[in-house]
């Protein structure tokens, strides 16, 4: 494999990892395959006791297109080391449940999207993991939180959807005092705008269906971490379970990297600009962005961050009935629920990833039945401002 060490990140996006064949292909040829022969049973049980580098047994322990999106991402995100999934979930629940074991403790900030709340509130605490959730704006309150009994401590680096940015190295240090393992959600922040091992976090995980893929095509995850942590921690769970990734989704994934610098750039600078077009209107009660001066954290997004992301939050001043006008006047925007795609996509978060919060947990997180949130895609930023001031006139 080349040596990557000098490379900037868009390059290393477009060529570490790439795994050729005999035949030399430009493209990364895709192994669709689950199993493996071995040319005797000699060379089967060898394999069994120590696999090597380019030595794979079956799709669920590993394959070649599998490891070259490995490869990749992990380069791009600067760990050792990095373990594909089937979905985003996959990978959440994953590194969790592979650390984790009844009597640890997990601190988490309260502001996480809703599959990863429901992990943490009903899966871990039924196995005996006590969780313990806080505001992760206030220091304070993971200080306060965090114990030497703490296993774990789990954030997203900007918060779905209310788009919080906590104070990454601040909150490593506290953990890393406490001997705690830091376990953080980059998906918003995305590999391009954050490479949070350089914040401290121990742990890092993607929904690879994001930005990653882009196009909305396929699911996937990632896990990045120490070569130890993923080989000696994360594969022995992951491969018994059966969490791993299609070696076609990572096909798909591996040639989504190779332009992901490219698009969330660009989907930055038009959030940017949509964002301060939007603030201010007269239906939007506010409008959340880390790149506006007036967000809580603005400060720590430009210290922490690149750039400040690709997703907004307009909070629409009359409640769900106007929210709900505004979505159905919509005619470039797409309702539906995923986001880092090229198209533009708003979500409702109160009746859809976060429906199934009591009304006090949403208030207390800041979704109201008025927010939105928008992903934005690759469309113009004309086109985009446009539909959005309509539907705001039809809310």
């Amino acid at each position: 494999m080349t040596s990557f060490q000098d490379w900037k990140p868009r390059t290393v996006a477009v060529h570490t990892g790439a795994r050729r064949s005999q035949y030399g292909e430009v493209a990364e040829a895709i192994c669709l395959t689950q199993g493996f022969v071995y040319p005797s049973a000699e060379a089967a049980e060898a394999r069994f006791l120590q696999t090597g580098e380019d030595e794979f047994i079956y799709a669920r322990y590993g394959n070649p297109t599998v490891a070259a999106f490995e490869a990749r991402i992990a380069a791009l995100e600067g760990t050792e080391d990095a373990f594909a999934t089937a979905s985003g979930m996959a990978a959440v629940s994953g590194a969790l449940m592979a650390m984790l074991r009844a009597g640890d403790h997990v601190v988490a900030a309260r502001a996480l999207f809703g599959s990863c709340l429901y992990v943490l509130e009903e899966v871990l605490t039924r196995y005996g993991v006590r969780v313990d959730l806080v505001d992760g704006t206030d220091l304070d309150a993971w200080r306060a939180a965090i114990t030497p009994q703490t296993a774990v401590v789990f954030l997203e680096t900007v918060s779905n959807p209310t788009l919080e940015v906590i104070d990454l190295p601040a909150v490593t240090a506290l953990a890393h005092e406490a001997g705690a393992r830091v376990v953080v959600d980059n998906v918003f922040a995305t590999p391009v705008f954050s490479r949070a091992a350089d914040h401290g976090a121990d742990v890092i995980i993607y929904s690879a269906t994001k930005h990653i893929d882009g196009q909305g095509r396929c699911l996937g995850g990632v896990i990045l971490g120490s070569r130890d942590f993923i080989r000696g921690t994360v594969e022995p769970y992951m491969k018994h379970t059966g969490g791993a990734m299609s070696p076609f989704n990572a096909w798909v994934l591996l040639n989504g990297l190779t332009t992901l610098d490219l698009r969330v750039r660009a989907q930055t600078e038009t959030a940017q600009a949509l964002a301060q077009a939007l603030q201010g209107h007269p239906k939007l009660a506010r409008v959340i962005f880390p790149g506006l001066a007036d967000h809580a954290q603005h400060a720590i997004a430009k210290a922490q961050m690149g750039g400040p992301g690709t997703v907004l939050a307009l909070d629409l001043a009359d409640g769900k009935e106007a929210a709900f006008r505004f979505l159905n006047a919509l005619r470039v925007v797409l309702i539906s629920n995923n986001l880092g795609d090229a198209r533009s996509i708003a979500t409702h978060p109160a009746t859809t990833t976060h429906q199934r919060l009591p009304d006090a947990q949403k208030a207390e997180l800041g979704i109201t039945s008025g927010l939105i949130r928008l992903s934005v895609g690759l469309e113009d930023v004309a086109d985009l401002c446009a539909d959005l001031m309509v539907a705001l006139d039809a809310a």
